[in-house]
């Protein structure tokens, strides 16, 4: 159950520990004990192929919270849709919310049973707010806006978060048409935060092109241009798709390591 007495929908399977996850990778590499041995080998891997993974992951991470305080504390947003949530870890999207706006509703979405079984850590609310969980496919995006429904008010703005997700969706395409797809069904004055790796640096494509022979999900590192083909339609938030360590950095982040990853903030006019 969440904390307003709805069940949780169920994991549609087991989970194969054999195989490596992105979402618990990402959990490795960001110093959490949520992943199993095929996920640290992986992982290692790519760290050894690509020693500033590390850095990347932490970086999307203060991306993510960046781009959600801003949404809370400047944009007025009070409803958040967070698709490819991956596994808790500190300042989830709901907690950088109801920080700001303790009445923030937050809806998460993931398609992968261990993430449901830690779903209780993201089902944790301010009083005044209110967070959900289904499991549901990026590429179903029907699915996901009728579970959203349950707990947003769709006829009012909605921050869409894709952190990291669209990579894996291996045609751009398709990706493209599914972030399409998801601000269709969200009102005017929405919004999108989004980021995702690029393909700039030969170590960092060597490491990936080794990550998807692994048996994990693959995941597409995509041009700046790629990346920005997902506002079109979106009036930017300044700086614009860049750099995800130049996105509004805090005081002590604008000297980090150049990421490479791009992100931005879209508004839908």
């Amino acid at each position: 159950m969440d904390q307003n007495g709805r069940a949780v929908q169920q994991a549609g399977g087991e989970i194969d520990t054999s195989v490596p996850h992105s979402a618990r990778i990402w959990n490795y590499w960001l110093g959490g004990k949520d992943n199993y041995a095929a996920d640290r080998e992986a992982g290692e891997q790519y760290r050894q192929a690509f020693p500033g993974i590390d850095e990347l992951a932490r970086a999307s991470r203060y991306f993510l919270v960046r781009t959600i305080r801003f949404l809370a504390a400047e944009a007025g947003v009070r409803q958040f849709l967070d698709v490819g949530t991956g596994l808790p870890t500190v300042d989830n999207t709901h907690e950088v919310a109801q920080r700001e706006a303790p009445e923030a509703r937050v809806v998460y979405v993931d398609n992968d049973p261990l993430v449901l079984v830690h779903a209780n850590a993201l089902l944790t609310s301010s009083p005044e707010g209110r967070t959900s969980y289904i499991e549901a496919d990026l590429r179903d995006p029907a699915t996901v806006i009728a579970g959203a429904r349950e707990t947003l008010d769709l006829s009012r703005p909605v921050a869409l978060i894709l952190s990291g997700v669209l990579g894996h969706i291996g045609n751009h395409a398709e990706a493209c048409a599914i972030v399409r797809g998801l601000m269709s069904e969200l009102p005017s004055g929405s919004y999108l935060s989004h980021n995702d790796g690029i393909d700039e640096n030969p170590d960092t494509n060597a490491a990936q092109d080794d990550y998807n022979d692994s048996g994990a999900v693959p995941y597409v590192l995509r041009s700046p241009e790629q990346i920005r083909a997902y506002y079109d339609g979106l009036e930017l938030v300044p700086p614009g798709v860049v750099r995800i360590n130049r996105w509004r950095p805090d005081v002590g982040e604008a000297e980090a390591p150049e990421a490479a990853a791009y992100g931005g903030v879209g508004r839908k006019p």
